[in-house]
């Protein structure tokens, strides 16, 4: 008998992050629903089967810091980003590098294997059945970190 998919805590998260940039993380829980249409890369995890399991959305100023740490890039070059709004491509892959090891998250022993199916840019229309679940009051994380030396931003996980 299968679980259902975990809904990981906030430290999970955090811990994780932490330990893939190599900075501190500081999160507060309560934050406000990212939503991607405002700007914010969205990892979508599927199963087995591809049915959508789970959403991680990122907005922009958060998705820069952690692509910039994670590449030791300089913190003006997230900040550029996070003012613009838009990630340049070497950002971008790194947060999504991040993305993808999320997917660890979700897969714990008797519960359905998950992974990274595919990362929607900032700016990049949703599909409509993804876009559904973004706003939606299922189980999920909503988070504000901020990435020491880099800044901070929003983050949202939804377990669907």
């Amino acid at each position: 008998m299968s679980i259902p998919t975990p809904l990981p805590s906030a430290k999970e998260v955090r811990e994780l992050i932490e330990g893939l940039i190599g900075r501190d993380v500081n999160v507060a829980t309560g934050g406000a629903m990212v939503d991607p249409a405002a700007g914010g890369l969205t990892g979508v995890y599927v199963d087995r089967r591809l049915a959508l399991v789970a959403l991680v959305i990122l907005d922009v100023p958060l998705a820069a810091s952690i692509g910039a740490a994670l590449g030791l890039v300089p913190v003006h070059v997230a900040a550029e980003a996070a003012e613009l709004g838009q990630l340049p491509q070497a950002l971008s892959e790194n947060a999504g590098e991040v993305l993808n090891v999320m997917a660890s998250l979700f897969n714990l022993e008797g519960a359905p294997h998950v992974r990274l199916d595919r990362i929607y840019q900032p700016g990049e229309p949703l599909p409509a059945d993804v876009a559904t679940w973004v706003l939606a009051y299922v189980r999920r994380t909503d988070l504000d970190m901020e990435v020491a030396g880099y800044g901070s931003g929003g983050f949202s996980l939804l377990v669907i």
